[in-house]
C-alpha cells in the first residue's frame, strides 16, 4: 500500500497543538446568529388544532411548511420541534448548497440510468428554485453561487477529472495542474473540475432561522423544546403527542432527519455517522493574497475519504470532512462529537493543503451526526393512510435536497401524480441497513475498505466490488 499527499507531507506537532490552542467545542454557525433570528418560543402545551404538523424544525421540515403555506395561503402550519430551530444538522453543516438530489452525477447515475437527466435536471431546477425563494422571502443567508471545485490530490484521480468532463454541462470547465493552482494555491493540487453553476455556499444557521422567521410571519406556529412521542392515527385525524400536548392535524410530516423514526418501518433506514469540522479564526489580507480563491468556490478533494472546504463572508476558512464515525447502536449522543483525534487529523490536512497559512488557528470545532441512507440519498414515502409522508437518508447532501424533499412529501400527501412522485428514486425504498452487531461491521469494514482504495490508487478491493454489485457501493 502506498502513502497520500497528506502522510507525505505532514507538518510538525507543535504546528497542529498551536492552531487548535484556545479552539472553542461549538458550532461557529450557531455562535455567529443575531438575537433577532432566535427569539423564545413556546413549547407546545395543552390541545391544538392545525391542517399540517411538521415534526422538526431542521431545514426538510422548514422548506415543507414554507411551500405548503405558498400552495395553500392560510393554511394553519404548526412545527413541532424537540430543541430549538436548527440546532442540529440544519445548523452545523459546512454550508454547501448543491444542485445534485442524488449525492452527485455518479451516485444517480449507478442506481437511477434511465432517470439521471430528468434528476440532474430536477436538481438544477431545485437549486434555482431555492435561490429565487430566498430573494423573494427576504431570508439572508448569504448565499453565494459560486460552484464548486473538484480538486485530483492523487495522480489516479485525474482519471476521474476527465470522467467528470465526460458528462459536464456548458458551465463546467476542466483546469489543469497550473491553472487550478493559479486560481487556489495548494500545492496538493494535480488538477481540477470547476463546476460553476450546481454549487452555492451559504450561512447554514441563517438558512433554518431565516426560514422559520419567514413562516411565522405568513401564519405557522413553531413550538420548540417540545419533543414528539407519538402518532395517533386511529381517529378521523392524526394526533401528534408530546410529554406536555398535543395538537391533531389532517396531515403529518416527518423532518426528524438522523434521530429515530417515528415509524416502526423506518427504524433501520438510517444510521447516524459522525462528522468533524474545523473553522479558522478570520485571515489578514496577506494571508488570502497567499491562497488566491477570488472565486469563492467551495472545494471538495475525489478521495474516498474525501475533505470539504469554503471560504466564509468574514474571511474564514471552513475545513471538514475525511473521518466518518459510525458508533455502534446507532445511537445520536454528544458524547461522540468530541473526538480529539479527528480535529488533529483535519488540522495537519489543513496544513498540508495550505503551508503558507502556518501560523493560523482555528476558533471553533465541533462535529454531528449524518443520517445515512443505503441509497446515499433521501428516500421518500408515505403512512397511515397516506396521511402522514417522510423523508430521510439525505447523507450529507441535504442543505439543497430538503427543499426538493419538502416538494415531493406535499405532493404524495396531495396524493396526485406529478413527475417528482412519478420518479423511481421516489417510489422505490431503499434497502435497510441490517440489526446489529452486522451493521458496525459492514459499516466499518466499508469505511477501512475505502482508506484502503485511497491508499492504493483508487483500487476497489473484493468487499467494495461485491457492494458495488447489489447497489450499495459507495465512492463518497
Amino acid at each position: 500500500m502506498g502513502t497520500t499527499v497528506f502522510e507525505r507531507h505532514r507538518p510538525s506537532a507543535s504546528v497542529i497543538e498551536q492552531s487548535l490552542e484556545g479552539s472553542r467545542h461549538d458550532v461557529f454557525w450557531l455562535d455567529d446568529l443575531p438575537a433577532d433570528l432566535t427569539p423564545a418560543r413556546p413549547a407546545l402545551n395543552g390541545e391544538h388544532e392545525a391542517d399540517l404538523v411538521v415534526v422538526g424544525a431542521g431545514y426538510t421540515g422548514l422548506w415543507t411548511a414554507m411551500l405548503a403555506l405558498r400552495r395553500t395561503p392560510g393554511i394553519r402550519v404548526a412545527i413541532v420541534e424537540a430543541k430549538t430551530v436548527g440546532w442540529a444538522a440544519s445548523g452545523r453543516n459546512g454550508g454547501f448548497c448543491e444542485a445534485s438530489i442524488t449525492h452527485g452525477y455518479d451516485n444517480g447515475a449507478s442506481r437511477w440510468p434511465d432517470e439521471i437527466d430528468t434528476l440532474e435536471r430536477l436538481g438544477m431546477e431545485n437549486l434555482d428554485a431555492f435561490e429565487a425563494d430566498l430573494g423573494e422571502w427576504g431570508v439572508d443567508a448569504q448565499f453565494e453561487r459560486v460552484g464548486e471545485l473538484d480538486v485530483a490530490v492523487e495522480p489516479h484521480q485525474l482519471e476521474w477529472l476527465h470522467e467528470e468532463m465526460e458528462h459536464a454541462d456548458a458551465d463546467t470547465v476542466f483546469l489543469d495542474e497550473a491553472a487550478v493552482q493559479a486560481s487556489v494555491a495548494s500545492p496538493t493540487y494535480l488538477g481540477g473540475v470547476w463546476h460553476k453553476r450546481n454549487n452555492a455556499i451559504l450561512h447554514p444557521a441563517r438558512l433554518a432561522a431565516g426560514l422559520a422567521k419567514a413562516a411565522e410571519e405568513r401564519g405557522a406556529t413553531v413550538f420548540e423544546h417540545s419533543r414528539v412521542t407519538g402518532l395517533d392515527s386511529t381517529g378521523a385525524k392524526v394526533r401528534v403527542t408530546t410529554d406536555s400536548g398535543a395538537v391533531t392535524a389532517d396531515r403529518v410530516v416527518l423532518a426528524t432527519n438522523v434521530f429515530p423514526s417515528l415509524l416502526k418501518r423506518n427504524r433501520l433506514m438510517t444510521v447516524p455517522v459522525y462528522d468533524y469540522v474545523l473553522m479558522t479564526e478570520p485571515l489578514t489580507d496577506e494571508q488570502w493574497d497567499a491562497v488566491g480563491w477570488r472565486d469563492r468556490q467551495g472545494i471538495g478533494d475525489m478521495a474516498n475519504q474525501f475533505h470539504y472546504y469554503r471560504p466564509t463572508q468574514d474571511g474564514r476558512i471552513l475545513f471538514g470532512g475525511y473521518d466518518a464515525i459510525y458508533h455502534f447502536g446507532r445511537k445520536v449522543r454528544s458524547a461522540y462529537e468530541n473526538r480529539p483525534e479527528s480535529w488533529e487529523r483535519l488540522a495537519s490536512h489543513f496544513f498540508t493543503t495550505f503551508p503558507q497559512l502556518e501560523g493560523l488557528r482555528f476558533s471553533h470545532r465541533w462535529a454531528g451526526a449524518i443520517d445515512s441512507s443505503t441509497q446515499f440519498c433521501a428516500f421518500f414515502g408515505t403512512a397511515r393512510k397516506g396521511r402522514v409522508a417522510y423523508a430521510a437518508g439525505f447523507t450529507g447532501l441535504g442543505v439543497g435536497a430538503a427543499r426538493f424533499a419538502g416538494e415531493v412529501m406535499l405532493d404524495l400527501l396531495e396524493g396526485e401524480p406529478t413527475e417528482r412522485t412519478e420518479l423511481e428514486m421516489v417510489r422505490k425504498r431503499p434497502l435497510p441497513f441490517p440489526p446489529e452487531p452486522a451493521a458496525a461491521l459492514g459499516i466499518n469494514a466499508t469505511r477501512w475498505s475505502l482508506d484502503r482504495a485511497d491508499h492504493n490508487d483508487g483500487k476497489r478491493n473484493i468487499i467494495l466490488k461485491t457492494l458495488d454489485a447489489v447497489g450499495l457501493g459507495f465512492d463518497s
